[in-house]
């Protein structure tokens, strides 16, 4: 399977929707105007379209399991994640002070739009590290962020979704969950969702 990644569509709607250049006057983001959003996504194309995109015929025929312990990935995700991690992107749009490259959220948007695009199965890795790196950002102790954020965002650990409904399915309207206060400020969680 091939893909091209439509950059000068994504250049158009940074520039004219986005506003690039008004968000390049905001504070820490001096650098990310038109141009920088330019070379990245130039970038990214590259590693989406020769690097992931190839892999989707392989995740299909070959994909990742679980067998006697082990986990065995489709061959050429692990290579494939490593150039991701090496080259920065799993940082792409998060904070300096945890390694993060520090861009807007609207290069980092397009360049997740990419790899989404290229390959689904490989881009759901960084999405869900993506999600556990913003739930610290907004909700996590300075511990929790000290402990683990450098490592997601560098890509050397990764972001996981654990699903545990066993009566739901995808009908999460289904669940049954409360969690009540404990003095020490934790929360007991009771029912299915935990």
């Amino acid at each position: 399977m091939s893909y091209t990644a439509p950059i000068k569509d994504m250049l158009f709607d940074i520039e004219h929707l986005a506003r690039i250049d008004e968000i390049a006057q905001m504070p820490g983001f001096g650098d990310a105007g038109l141009d920088t959003a330019a070379a990245v996504l130039e970038e990214c194309a590259k590693l989406t379209q020769d690097v992931i995109a190839p892999l989707n015929v392989a995740g299909d025929r070959d994909p990742s399991s679980f067998k006697d312990g082990a986990v065995r990935t489709t061959p050429g995700f692990k290579d494939a994640f490593r150039q991701y991690a090496e080259g920065g992107w799993q940082g792409l749009q998060h904070p300096v002070d945890f390694g993060g490259q520090g861009l807007p959220k609207t290069i980092g948007a397009a360049c997740g739009e990419m790899v989404n695009s290229a390959n689904l199965s490989f881009a759901l890795c960084p999405l869900l590290t993506d999600g556990a790196i913003e739930a610290l950002l907004t909700a996590g102790s300075d511990q929790l962020k000290a402990t683990y954020l450098e490592k997601l965002v560098s890509g050397e650990w990764t972001g996981t979704m654990n699903l545990t409904e066993p009566q739901a399915g995808s009908d999460l309207a289904l669940v049954r969950t409360r969690a009540e206060p404990q003095p020490d400020g934790s929360y007991k969680v009771f029912g299915t969702k935990i």
